[in-house]
């Protein structure tokens, strides 16, 4: 009697904690949902071929965000470039030729720090270091080398999970046939990480796209098209809280809002698209 009251017991329990997981999910996808379907509803009316293709005129009042679009593909490709090897160099040193000690660990400490830090202090000595030291000014440069210290935590956090994960065996296979150990990192164990590669670089363009203080201590404000990596621009991001907190328009608010994360939604979507294709490649 004692084993069946004991095993009711802990069915209850689990009852009650699914449904306390069932109910917390639930919750944090309908507010998701809500947020999003009551920024899509608001927003997407407002865009049309004018929103997208002309200048923003009247800081922002009239006109569509053309150059602003432009501005952000520029500075989150220079982050995403200049991070991208950085980190996946990284990952494969710790992984591959790093032995574990006081150093590494001491290394380590300070990229899991890194992580957590405030992207205002990001912002803060990317203005200090990058526009006033080095006189690089306000500009898409400045602010690329900044994005790109935000997210090399992320990548290489990621793509060290994904080499984890190449089996022994292959490293053991591929320095056998007489392949050195860089030939073997180069052409079998990066191949076999590409999906989690990607996923690092995916989720570091989608902070890098929805990134606001940092940018406008280091990139600026202008609404001009930047000619190079060298001049001042601004990503929607920063457009969207310029218009919002000081009233300039809201139709052209939540129609920016909207192209976001619209653009987010596409770039995850493509990108879980890709890694799946590279997934199953790599299963034949």
């Amino acid at each position: 009697m004692d084993g069946v009251r004991l095993n009711k017991i802990k069915s209850s329990k689990n009852i009650v904690f699914y449904g306390v997981v069932g109910l917390l999910a639930a919750v944090t996808l309908a507010s998701l949902i809500i947020i999003v379907s009551y920024i899509l509803v608001n927003g997407l009316t407002h865009i049309n071929m004018e929103f997208l293709t002309q200048e923003p005129r009247r800081m922002g009042k009239e006109g569509g965000i053309f150059s602003v679009i432009i501005g952000t593909l520029m500075v989150t490709g220079v982050g995403i470039i200049i991070a991208t090897p950085t980190g996946i160099a990284a990952a494969v040193y710790f992984t591959e030729y790093a032995k574990e000690g006081k150093g590494v660990s001491i290394i380590r400490f300070f990229t899991e720090i890194l992580a957590g830090i405030p992207s205002i202090i990001f912002g803060l000595f990317g203005f200090a270091f990058f526009v006033i030291f080095l006189g690089m000014g306000w500009s898409v440069i400045s602010g690329g080398l900044t994005l790109a210290m935000m997210i090399l935590p992320t990548l290489i956090r990621a793509t060290e999970e994904s080499l984890k994960t190449v089996p022994m065996a292959y490293r053991e296979g591929s320095l056998s046939l007489g392949a050195t150990k860089w030939q073997t990192i180069i052409k079998v164990i990066i191949p076999c990480c590409k999906p989690g590669i990607l996923t690092g670089m995916i989720l570091g363009i989608g902070r890098a796209i929805g990134e606001t203080a940092a940018i406008m201590l280091t990139v600026g404000g202008s609404l001009r098209i930047p000619t190079s990596i060298f001049d001042s621009t601004r990503t929607m991001s920063v457009h969207l809280y310029i218009l919002a907190s000081e009233g300039l328009s809201q139709e052209k608010t939540y129609a920016t809002a909207a192209l976001l994360i619209f653009i987010v939604l596409l770039i995850n979507t493509g990108a879980n698209l890709i890694s799946t294709r590279l997934g199953g490649n790599y299963g034949k």
